[in-house]
């Protein structure tokens, strides 16, 4: 009877962690379609919007790996629980606010506690679930729920759009969070290593402001031209992501061990956590803008649009532990490049006067690759350390996914914009922000969109080009260990990576 009870137990705690798992997953995509609402309430610049977008995500991806750390020495319990509530007030103060630099401060906020939720949700499941296999079954659930978020993203917002005003997106929030607060304390233990060194707080600063700086750069250079300050910035954000890599080689407690990444399945299956989320980030976000600016479609039919790659990734994600054990975590990795490319290559015959069609096949074809990636990397990154290092390990797999998110809007997206100011017909340097303009004749109202499409299917095209190259490293460099390191993980997960003593 007690092990009944232990094993419900451990289920509900389930249940319990992947609320804000899911909810930290949806608010990296949540305001795709809300992009234009916010638009027309808030007039947000160029360069606004793309902070509103994925201040987010560099939040959470530049503090992952710290947060992972500190809740492997101070609780995991304890940091879901602070992060929680900074997670609903954050929510709440982004639906009220009054500006767009409101909204991105508040976006911050939800990004620092979202960062202390992933890592210590994962490493629960090792605490919950002491059985191997159930433990993989659970890391699986926990794979597609966040898959499973940042593709419901976009169609919970549609809903809730064509109903209320757009910060009913984030508000949605505030009942899952409650719920956790109330039900964490009773279902999940507190678990902490033992013995873990002191949190390097140099490392924790040079990395958060490398890559702030380094995108400041970016989006600056891509909304108002390459300028002397954005310059600046670049080689700033450059030399302190420098010096933090070369300061993890040198400290006893580094945030980032880089030995990790001289197995090859590693390191491959952490650029694989990066890359889609870039190339779906990016393409999600202008596909809305494309759906609704371009085409005409309302915020419904726009979310309708999204569902079936959405079911399609989720499914995938799934499936794919079943699956790896037949053909082994390298043919997975593989497939998930050369699926993704494919997809965002449907993107291609996208247009002014057409192209839902193509944008359904798309995301469809690329959902697969997409749900592959998202279950594959977690389940490594858990199976590459020690238990008492399973949050800086979680972390480092969902850092990679969430600046994968962040940097793709900025890196793809500042290309997007850049093609649009010199293509376009040179009144505003967004798509929304050349719409609102009074007096647009047809002819300019053509350029802009077409411009605004060549900018779609250059982004598209380029990271369907980088998946190929990436998919084609992958069986070189995978071929030799494909063997050796897929029979063990087969049989036993753990083996197929290095562990930590």
């Amino acid at each position: 009877m007690n092990r009944i009870d232990d094993e419900l137990r451990s289920w509900l705690g389930l249940l319990v962690v992947l609320g804000p798992v899911l909810l930290v997953a949806m608010d990296g995509s949540v305001l795709f379609l809300a992009m234009p609402a916010i638009t027309g309430a808030l007039a947000p610049s160029a360069d606004e919007s793309l902070w509103i977008l994925d201040s987010y995500g560099f939040a959470v991806g530049s503090l992952l790996i710290a947060f992972g750390a500190v809740g492997d020495r101070y609780g995991r319990k304890r940091l879901l629980m602070i992060g929680a509530a900074m997670f609903g007030l954050g929510s709440v103060g982004a639906a009220f606010a009054t500006s767009p630099e409101l909204l991105i401060v508040f976006r911050v906020l939800m990004g620092v506690a979202g960062a202390t939720l992933l890592p210590s949700a994962l490493a629960v499941l090792g605490t919950l679930f002491t059985d191997p296999r159930r433990r993989a079954r659970a890391i699986g659930i926990f794979a597609a729920t966040f898959a499973a978020g940042f593709a419901i993203g976009p169609i919970v917002a549609g809903q809730l759009l064509t109903r209320f005003w757009w910060g009913s997106v984030l508000l949605i929030n505030v009942p899952v969070v409650v719920a956790f607060l109330v039900l964490a304390p009773i279902l999940l233990g507190e678990v902490r290593a033992t013995g873990g060194g002191r949190i390097d707080v140099a490392s924790v600063v040079t990395s958060s402001a490398g890559l702030l700086t380094a995108m400041y750069a970016v989006k600056h250079s891509a909304a108002q031209g390459i300028a002397m300050s954005s310059v600046a910035a670049g080689l700033a954000g450059v030399a302190l992501l420098g010096w933090f890599g070369r300061r993890q080689g040198r400290i006893g407690n580094p945030l980032i061990d880089f030995t990790l990444f001289r197995n090859p399945v590693f390191a491959i299956a952490i650029v694989t956590g990066f890359l889609p989320l870039a190339a779906w980030s990016a393409t999600a976000y202008l596909a809305a803008v494309y759906l609704q600016s371009v085409l005409g479609m309302s915020i419904a039919d726009a979310a309708l649009l999204a569902v079936p790659g959405a079911l399609v990734l989720t499914v995938a994600a799934v499936v794919t532990p079943a699956v790896v054990a037949r053909i082994g975590y390298s043919a997975a990795l593989i497939t998930a490049h050369f699926t993704i490319a494919l997809g965002l290559s449907l993107l291609l015959p996208t247009g002014t006067g057409g192209g839902a069609g193509w944008y359904i096949a798309a995301t469809v074809v690329a959902g697969i690759g997409y749900g592959i990636s998202f279950s594959v990397v977690a389940d490594i990154a858990v199976a590459a350390v020690p238990a008492e290092r399973a949050g800086a390990a979680a972390a480092l797999a969902e850092t990679g996914n969430e600046l994968g998110n962040a940097l793709g809007i900025a890196l793809f997206g500042s290309l997007a914009a850049v093609l649009f100011r010199i293509h376009g017909p040179d009144l505003a340097p967004t798509l929304g922000e050349t719409l609102r303009l009074p007096g647009l004749v047809s002819a300019q109202l053509d350029d802009a969109r077409g411009a605004f499409v060549s900018g779609l299917h250059v982004v598209a095209a380029t990271a369907a080009i980088v998946h190929v190259v990436l998919g084609a490293v992958a069986v070189r460099v995978l071929r030799s260990s494909t063997r050796g390191s897929d029979a063990a993980s087969a049989s036993r997960p753990r083996d197929a990576l290095p562990s930590r003593s």
